[in-house]
């Protein structure tokens, strides 16, 4: 009886990825842990009852997504079963299986046993030998085990299988779609500031994370961003970076547009889109975007920090104007050598035409904030005062400009019964003034606010 070797080697071509065989492969990805596959198989169909075997699927494959169809004649085809098999070859499954069996050992010291295999764990393997002797291999000692087959019911790959009553015989085209989680995508854009802070080259990538068990060789990509809804069953898992293949400089970018009530992204050449890699493409090429520095200071949250901001219209008249998918934005500014330095990074939401873009950079050095609450009268059991001092200081050498943020959360109607500048209401509880700073100057807000109610 022919033998099979097995050792850690052996099951290699089990954690190797495996490639798609479609004839025709259409990959999907959305920005949730999940992708849409398509694929046309030419298949060899059997008049009557028979089984189809459909290998090379997704190992997160959600079976209960899977669709089957024959293209040419589907109402010729009738589906009896759909199974989908996952019970796969390993070590450990091996060794289960063989519980009760004849196996044999060879040890590092070329050593020899064969027995009926009783029990085995992480330290080592209990063997009952043909003269009724028992005998415990440690695990250290093993170098090779050999099993006369592999055991019935282990397969080597996740496979779907159909049983089907079918009128029509000969190959012919069948469509599978099914959908997978451990594959996601989400966009990331690189923003290099101008001298001035006045204009920003803007450049936008989207990353491929696939983790589903599967490679989709030569497929047609396409993208969806937006907030689908789904029902989860399950928590999400979270994995380790294995590797990250780029796109060249000159890949084609993307063709946009609307759909149903998200965009879509489509890739204007076919992918390959290796398992267990991250790929990056580009979404659009570099664009000159006019933006502006904005400090803004919101003492109630932020303490003594003034945070800085650059913000841009999302719109064609101020170089973009394309939908922008939900990412992480990293800054970068150029110095008086030409070369590129860090200055912060934020993550955007999904942001229409026409929207504004506001990025958190980080917090500025050189000008400072300070909130007190100076006063407070209880006029009435309805009616309360509170006042407050908004100290700014500004240690640069050039005048600059603090938006000032307050939150008017007491409850109640309010109203500013005074102010030493002037305000702007954003909403039913904020608002915001706008103060200009000569450099290395000092400026003080006072405000009272008039609570009814």
């Amino acid at each position: 009886m022919k033998k099979i070797i097995l050792a850690l080697i052996v099951l290699l071509g089990y954690a190797v990825a495996f490639s798609q065989t479609a004839d025709k492969l259409f990959l999907t990805v959305y920005n949730q842990d999940l992708a849409l596959i398509r694929e046309v198989r030419n298949l060899d169909f059997k008049k009557g009852i028979f089984e189809i075997k459909f290998k090379d699927v997704a190992s997160r494959i959600d079976p209960t997504s899977v669709h089957f169809k024959a293209l040419k004649f589907p109402d010729q085809v009738a589906i009896l079963e759909q199974n989908y098999q996952f019970d796969l070859v390993s070590s450990e499954k091996i060794l289960e299986k063989y519980i009760d069996k004849t196996i044999q050992l060879v040890t590092k010291q070329d050593k020899d046993y064969k027995g009926e295999l009783l029990s085995y764990d992480g330290g080592g393997l209990t063997l009952k030998e043909s003269n009724g002797a028992i005998r415990i291999i440690s695990r250290a000692e093993i170098r090779d085990i050999f099993f006369p087959a592999l055991p019935e019911g282990l397969i080597t790959r996740p496979t779907l299988l159909w049983q089907l009553d079918s009128d029509i015989s000969g190959k012919q085209d069948a469509e599978v779609s099914y959908l997978t989680s451990g594959i996601n995508w989400h966009a990331e854009y690189v923003a290099v500031a101008d001298k001035d802070d006045k204009n920003i080259e803007l450049s936008g990538w989207v990353s491929i994370d696939n983790r589903s068990g599967a490679t989709y060789n030569n497929a047609k990509l396409k993208l969806i961003a937006g907030d689908i809804h789904r029902v989860r069953d399950e928590l999400r898992r979270s994995y380790a970076m294995d590797g990250i293949a780029m796109a060249s400089k000159e890949a084609a970018p993307f063709e946009e547009k609307a759909f149903f009530e998200y965009h879509l992204y489509t890739l204007t050449r076919p992918a390959t889109v290796k398992d267990k890699e991250i790929k990056q493409l580009t979404l659009f090429p570099n664009t000159m975007v006019k933006a502006q520095k904005i400090f803004t200071y919101d003492g109630a949250r932020d303490g003594k920090k003034v945070r800085v901001n650059l913000e841009f219209m999302n719109s064609q008249k101020d170089g973009l104007g394309i939908p922008l998918p939900k990412g992480k934005v990293r800054v970068y500014k150029v110095d008086t050598d030409k070369s590129q330095e860090f200055v912060g990074e934020d993550l955007i939401d999904h942001t229409p035409r026409d929207e504004k873009v506001r990025i958190y950079v980080g917090n500025a050095f050189d000008i400072v904030g300070e909130r007190i609450q100076t006063d407070y009268k209880r006029i009435s059991d309805d009616v309360q005062k509170y006042s407050y001092q908004i100290t700014l200081r500004n240690h640069k050498e050039q005048k600059v400009e603090v938006v000032v943020i307050e939150h008017l959360s007491y409850g109640g109607e309010w109203e500013i019964i005074s102010s030493n500048y002037d305000y702007v209401k954003k909403d039913a509880f904020t608002i915001e003034f706008k103060i200009s700073l000569e450099k290395d100057s000092e400026k003080k807000l006072n405000y009272t606010v008039q609570y009814v109610r």
